[in-house]
């Protein structure tokens, strides 16, 4: 019999390389549980996006640091739109959520995200949502930095090879050119900058529970983690 006494789950932290299936698992949770879904990767997006349409020099880390600073941004739930989505990112009033997947921005986002400023800016913003709990926040420092006493932390992971064909395949799906050897030396790039840059590198947090995604589709990795989340409800705390 379930302890009904027993507190719901106020905030799931998920971290991961880019394009492990973090992010789709994150959202189906979020649905799921009914929770807020966000991505933190995208507020990164949006600097280097807002960076590289004012023409700010990404090497220039004063400049997009103050860019960080400044930008006013919103994130809102994709509710009433049909394109695929599963946000809104909103830029000075401008939806830009489509424009934060471009090549363009992939090859540069984990240069921004380097910048201890930047970082600082973008955890004073997630902190805020996270404490307003009944959040599935996704990224790759949430269980380290941002939310660190988060009651349940996941590492998602996949092999380079599944991430590049899966990164691949949905810029294919966008209509942009494709090429299966520079995306994967692509995803090997940026996995090298974010885990052994200087501030919040990518890496799991020590009580975090990893979970590899390279052979399981996401609705199984979400069945595996309500599960996890049911047990302690069903008296096994």
């Amino acid at each position: 019999m379930a302890n009904e006494t027993t507190e719901p789950i106020a905030m799931i932290a998920i971290d991961g390389p880019a394009a492990s299936g973090k992010s789709t698992v994150g959202r189906l949770l979020a649905e799921r549980l009914h929770y807020l879904y966000l991505d933190t990767g995208c507020m990164y997006r949006a600097v280097t996006w807002a960076a590289l349409q004012q023409k700010v020099a990404i090497g220039d880390e004063t400049a997009v640091t103050q860019l960080a600073h400044d930008i006013q941004m919103e994130i809102f739930p994709a509710n009433g739109e049909e394109d695929g989505r599963h946000y809104t990112v909103h830029v000075a009033g401008q939806d830009i959520t489509w424009e934060l997947r471009t090549p363009t921005v992939d090859a540069n986002v984990s240069q921004v995200s380097s910048y201890l400023g930047v970082r600082q800016e973008m955890v004073k913003r997630q902190r805020a949502f996270g404490q307003r709990g009944a959040v599935v926040m996704v990224g790759r420092d949430i269980g380290t930095v941002v939310m660190p006493d988060a009651p349940l932390k996941l590492y998602i992971t996949a092999s380079a090879e599944e991430r590049a064909r899966r990164r691949t395949q949905d810029r294919s799906e966008q209509g942009h050119i494709a090429n299966y050897d520079d995306i994967l030396a692509d995803v090997l790039r940026r996995d090298q900058i974010d885990s052994s840059r200087t501030h919040s590198p990518l890496r799991p947090a020590a009580d975090a529970i990893r979970i590899d995604s390279t052979d399981q589709p996401p609705a199984a990795i979400v069945n595996a983690i309500l599960q996890m989340i049911q047990e302690p409800v069903n008296g096994n705390r």
